[in-house]
C-alpha cells in the first residue's frame, strides 16, 4: 500500500509558512492540512553544536503548537539552517545581512541541515538531513543582482537553490537537492511510513 493510502486515517498538519515545503509535500502526493500561523521564538542554546540547531528548532516549533493534538493527527514541523565556516546561518535580517551571507558562501562548500519533527498526541520523532553544497566564487555584482531581484530574506543562508543563484552559482551538491530547498522529501516519506506503522 502506498503512503498516501496509509495516511488516509490520519490528518497530517504542516506547521510551516514556507511555500517550498508546501509544494514539495504536495508534489510527493502527501496530503496535508496547513496549520494556522502561530508564534514561536526561534532561539537555541549558545553552546549547541551547529548540526543540532535545525533539529532543536524543529522540536521547539512542534512544542509551540498552540493546541493539543487529536488521536488521528500528525504534526510536521521543520527548520533549515546553513552551516558555513563554523557559523549557523538562518534567515538574513535584511539586505546587508543577505549580502554578507552570500559573500561567506562564495567560493566554498557549506552544509545545509534540515531538522524535521513528527508528533502525535503520544509520540515524537525528530530527525535531520544533511546536504553539502559548493558555490563557485561569486562576484559582488552577481550577489547584489540576486539579492535585489529575488529578495531572499525568507531563506536560510540567503539563497534558494531553485532560483537564479542556484543555476549560475552552484558547482555541486552531495545529498538531497530537496533538503536544500527546505524539506528532505524522500526522508520525510520514509520516516512518515515508519512512524505510522
Amino acid at each position: 500500500m502506498l503512503l498516501h493510502e496509509k495516511l488516509k486515517p490520519y490528518t497530517l498538519i504542516l506547521a510551516s509558512q514556507s511555500p517550498r515545503r508546501r509544494q514539495l509535500l504536495a508534489d510527493a502526493g502527501i496530503e496535508y492540512t496547513l496549520a494556522e500561523r502561530f508564534e514561536c521564538e526561534e532561539r537555541y542554546p549558545a553552546g549547541l553544536a551547529a548540526a543540532e540547531v535545525a533539529p532543536f528548532l524543529s522540536r521547539l516549533k512542534s512544542e509551540a503548537y498552540p493546541r493539543p493534538l487529536a488521536p488521528h493527527e500528525i504534526l510536521l514541523t521543520a527548520d533549515t539552517v546553513v552551516v558555513a565556516a563554523g557559523q549557523v546561518l538562518g534567515k538574513p535580517a535584511g539586505r546587508d545581512d543577505a549580502v554578507r551571507m552570500l559573500r561567506l558562501l562564495s567560493g566554498r562548500a557549506h552544509e545545509v541541515v534540515t531538522g524535521v519533527t513528527l508528533r502525535t498526541a503520544t509520540r515524537t520523532k525528530t530527525f535531520a538531513a544533511h546536504s553539502s553544497v559548493r558555490f563557485r566564487r561569486l562576484a559582488d555584482e552577481e550577489i547584489a543582482y540576486y539579492v535585489d531581484r529575488y529578495n531572499p530574506l525568507d531563506k536560510a543562508g540567503s539563497y534558494g537553490i531553485q532560483e537564479w543563484i542556484g543555476y549560475v552559482g552552484i558547482e555541486g551538491i552531495e545529498g538531497s537537492f530537496y533538503n536544500v530547498m527546505g524539506l528532505p522529501v524522500q526522508r520525510v516519506y520514509c520516516e512518515l511510513e515508519a512512524f505510522i506503522e
